[in-house]
């Protein structure tokens, strides 16, 4: 794997090696009733370091942080000291910010910093104290909104500056952040790790939480895995790769990371598509977008952020209006309006933001589960059969492996990797033949990632046609039989362009960027002949 980011400027290594630990937490362990769920675990970081914590979900990080926060702890026998001071003398040395921010809409930028904590004259909040300290944290990160702006006005890329600020009124020399970038965009994403990097420069260390193995390699000096509770081991940068912190995280080798058992020979011509795209617009950002996808074929969609890939499959299945454009399933131009229609012909779309637009999170994973299909067997004049929807959960839990204490869990109580297999789950209770996966293993932990790539690989091996969009060139590459790339809402080619050569991820980027040769400056038509 190229250890490299797609996203922004890449910090410097500014730790100083040499330097004394800035935190050192030995012998760690926590046991929850009869559950340990840290085992022994030890973990150094050193001033100025990026210091990357990874492991599945479950292996044991958000505890040892919560122990680091003092929320949870400790059992007996561990030591915890922060600039060579007892954890119990070192209130505000660190500072942790969650994937869920914590910050108050209603106020303004410089009450959110300091909340919790007010500047009172008199038992009365002195705002002019309040913004007067504020305002040279801001100017320090060098964003471009004020103390007065109300964080409601913010985006959410803002909105974790200020909590970045927050953690600078403390004077933290050591700030954990938990999936940072989850919900970032490109543009912020970059301006994060700007202040990253200045951040490092001040010799604050940071240890950074993330599923994004490109992140990892672009931002760390040093990573520490633990797995099912227990430290695994520490890699200094230079001897990152793939197949090294895989085998650490799941206990497996790379090989059997990706799996693409499933054969589509169609996908270069032999036989009619099972589904057709033609001319495909929406009047802004989708321009003319034409495609085949054959049954058994995992069409993998690549493309730099904002090119259009979500916004095509969103036309495709109905959830935005087209402006022009048809679908065509088996040789049928389908009429579709709305997800419901598309649903009907057996096309399903799995969207990017499963919190938000995909999960009813205060319901159960039954529930959800159940949800698109439970009216199909009611019965008596509209009855539900519950006790087919309790079977039907606890078959999906088994299949895809869910980790949850029974099937009326909340599923606002999952994991990411957990909430996304209900999504899957709920997808292919439809019985489906195309299935649109839009960003499937964001937020989601390795293991959780393999398991999904299997899933694609089986629905192509029952003759499901796959469409995959990711920002993750490496599955992108792993799964996909063939890759169409985007670029500014136009399809700008396709990898590879005949049966039997490679994929690459250096030619997926060349017509991502239009450096390619063949990059298309107007509208280009992928069918199984190639590009035409």
């Amino acid at each position: 794997m190229n250890q490299q980011s797609g996203q922004g400027a890449i910090p410097e290594t500014g730790a100083d090696t040499g330097a004394a630990p800035i935190l050192e937490m030995s012998h760690i362990s926590k046991t929850f009733g009869v559950v340990r769920a840290l085992r022994d675990v030890s973990l150094s970081v050193r001033p100025g370091e990026l210091h990357a914590l990874m492991g599945e979900n479950g292996a044991g990080k958000s505890t040892l942080m919560k122990i680091l926060s003092g929320a949870y702890k400790a059992d007996p026998g561990g030591v915890i000291t922060i600039s060579g001071r007892p954890q119990s003398e070192a209130a505000g040395q660190v500072a942790v910010i969650y994937q869920e921010l914590s910050l108050a809409p209603n106020l303004t930028v410089a009450e959110n910093m300091f909340l919790g904590r007010e500047i009172a004259t008199r038992g009365v909040i002195n705002m002019k104290e309040t913004i007067a300290r504020a305002t040279p944290i801001l100017k320090r990160l060098g964003v471009s909104f004020g103390p007065h702006d109300r964080v409601a006005d913010l985006s959410l890329g803002e909105r974790q500056m200020v909590e970045i600020a927050r953690a600078l009124t403390t004077d933290a020399r050591l700030i954990v952040m938990d999936e940072p970038t989850t919900s970032l965009s490109s543009r912020e994403t970059e301006r994060l790790f700007e202040v990253i990097a200045r951040l490092k420069s001040e010799n604050i260390a940071i240890i950074y939480i993330s599923h994004r193995m490109e992140e990892i390699y672009a931002l760390s000096d040093r990573v520490s895995v633990l797995r099912d509770g227990v430290y695994i081991g520490t890699l200094e940068r230079a001897d990152l790769s793939a197949e090294r912190l895989v085998s650490m995280m799941v206990g497996r080798n790379l090989d059997s990371f990706y799996k693409k058992e499933h054969a589509c020979e169609a996908a270069f011509g032999g036989g009619a598509p099972l589904l057709s795209v033609r001319n495909m617009a929406d009047g802004r950002m989708v321009k003319d977008c034409s495609f085949d996808l054959y049954a058994g074929e995992v069409l993998g969609i690549a493309g730099l952020v904002g090119s259009g890939r979500t916004e095509l499959a969103r036309l495709i299945c109905g959830a935005d209006p087209k402006t022009s454009g048809e679908v065509v399933l088996e040789g049928k131009t389908l009429d579709i309006r709305g997800p419901r229609d598309a649903l009907r012909e057996g096309i399903t779309y799995l969207t990017e933001d499963r919190r938000k637009l995909g999960l009813f999170l205060d319901m159960s994973i039954s529930e959800n589960v159940n949800v698109a299909v439970i009216g199909d067997d009611a019965f008596a004049g509209g009855r539900l059969n519950f006790a087919s929807a309790a079977r039907r959960a606890a078959a999906a839990i088994e299949r895809l492996a869910v980790k949850a204490s029974s099937a009326l869990a909340p599923v606002g109580g999952l994991s990411g990797g957990n909430q996304q297999k209900v999504l899957i789950a709920r997808l292919l209770e439809t019985g489906p033949r195309i299935v649109i996966f839009d960003e499937p293993t964001r937020g989601v932990d390795v293991g959780a990632k393999s398991e999904i790539y299997k899933l694609i690989d089986a629905l192509a091996r029952q003759g499901v046609g796959v469409v995959m969009i990711s920002s993750e060139l490496a599955e992108v590459i792993g799964v996909s039989d063939r890759v169409l790339v985007m670029r500014e809402g136009r399809i700008a080619g396709q990898v590879p362009e005949q049966a039997g050569a490679e994929i690459t991820q250096e030619a997926i980027m060349a017509l991502s960027t239009g450096t390619a040769s063949n990059a298309a400056p107007s509208a280009k038509t992928a069918t199984a002949e190639g590009v035409a």
